[in-house]
């Protein structure tokens, strides 16, 4: 994950609020975490995809207003992620159950260890050979079955399997390297 310093961000920040062009710096830094805290809270994909662009093109528009006090930049850009989850939901039709909803936990605290691992879990997913990228986000994030997986790149189940697995050996020891250092 890229880490900056507080005076390094205050930097991008003071860059990007005299030109905008350079707010690209702070999107690629924050992306990850902002994405995987929306996504933990909204489970359809689009929609997950569409509120992570909304709250990106907010800060873009408010980034002159943003002021530094001694929090992370990515406070303010998890406050607006939060506002702008709950006003999603308040924008679906009311559903008599719950558990329907796609928005699975429209409570506004901030769970930012959650959203961590989620963040290093998708940059351990980036950082995979193609092949092994491929499956595991046709496997989980489209949720295919092996046999449909197998068709769609031309090889057979067990080739997808091994895949599969390798992807997933690949992605346990980043992700414990990650924790552990």
């Amino acid at each position: 994950m890229n880490q900056v310093s507080e005076i390094d961000e205050r930097l991008l920040i003071e860059a990007a609020q005299q030109d905008p062009s350079r707010f690209a710096e702070l999107y690629e830094l924050h992306f990850h975490r902002i994405y995987a805290y929306i996504s933990r809270r909204v489970r359809d994909r689009s929609e997950t995809q569409d509120l992570t662009a909304h709250v990106f093109q907010q800060a873009l528009a408010n980034l002159g207003k943003f002021s530094w006090r001694g929090a992370p930049f990515s406070s303010w850009l998890f406050r607006i992620a939060a506002n702008a989850i709950a006003d999603h939901a308040r924008k679906l039709p009311r559903e008599s159950d719950v558990e329907a909803s796609p928005i699975s936990n429209t409570n506004t605290e901030i769970d930012f260890e959650e959203s961590e691992r989620l963040a290093c879990v998708y940059q351990a997913i980036e950082s995979l050979p193609n092949d092994q990228r491929r499956v595991i986000v046709m496997r989980f994030a489209d949720e295919k079955s092996i046999r449909e997986i197998a068709r769609e790149l031309g090889r057979s189940e067990g080739a997808v399997k091994q895949l599969q697995f390798r992807a997933l050996e690949n992605l346990r020891g980043t992700v414990s390297e990650k924790a552990n250092g």
